[in-house]
């Protein structure tokens, strides 16, 4: 038998905790019965997996924690003129670059034209806060309204 760690101990405790970094944008409306959140941010339009419940959120001005799982990651230079690089993927996951704001055990921060909460279930690689990384995700984006 496998023991595949877990990320989080309750949707309220992981949204607590990473309150400070939830991105602002805007909600659409939910389709009746759908469990994805339509959300705007940093220029972008994702879909996330609503983590809080069916209409915990209404629609319009909003902060949500957007939380992916690492598919790759590895350490860039520094900031050039790339900068944050963020493009969405088929499947609701994301690829991009961006700089590390904070690190807690198998999660990290990136921001990647907004903030986003990064975690794996492997250790990561040595990143510091302030390093720079390229990163993709796994199906499905998470989303934890506030």
């Amino acid at each position: 038998m496998t023991f595949t760690p877990a990320l989080e101990n309750s949707e309220q405790e992981f949204t607590e905790r990473y309150a400070p970094f939830a991105a602002r944008g805007v909600l659409y409306p939910q389709r009746e019965g759908s469990p994805l959140l339509e959300f705007v941010a940093g220029g972008r339009v994702l879909y996330l997996f609503d983590r809080n419940g069916p209409y915990a959120r209404p629609p319009g001005a909003a902060q949500v924690v957007v939380h992916g799982v690492l598919a790759d990651l590895s350490l860039e230079g520094g900031a050039d003129a790339e900068g944050e690089i963020l493009t969405v993927l088929p499947g609701s996951r994301v690829e991009g670059r961006g700089e590390v704001l904070a690190i807690s055990r198998r999660t990290l921060v990136v921001q990647a034209r907004l903030p986003l909460v990064l975690s794996s279930f492997t250790a990561l690689p040595e990143v510091r806060e302030g390093n720079w990384v390229r990163f993709c995700t796994l199906p499905p984006l998470h989303g934890f309204t506030l």
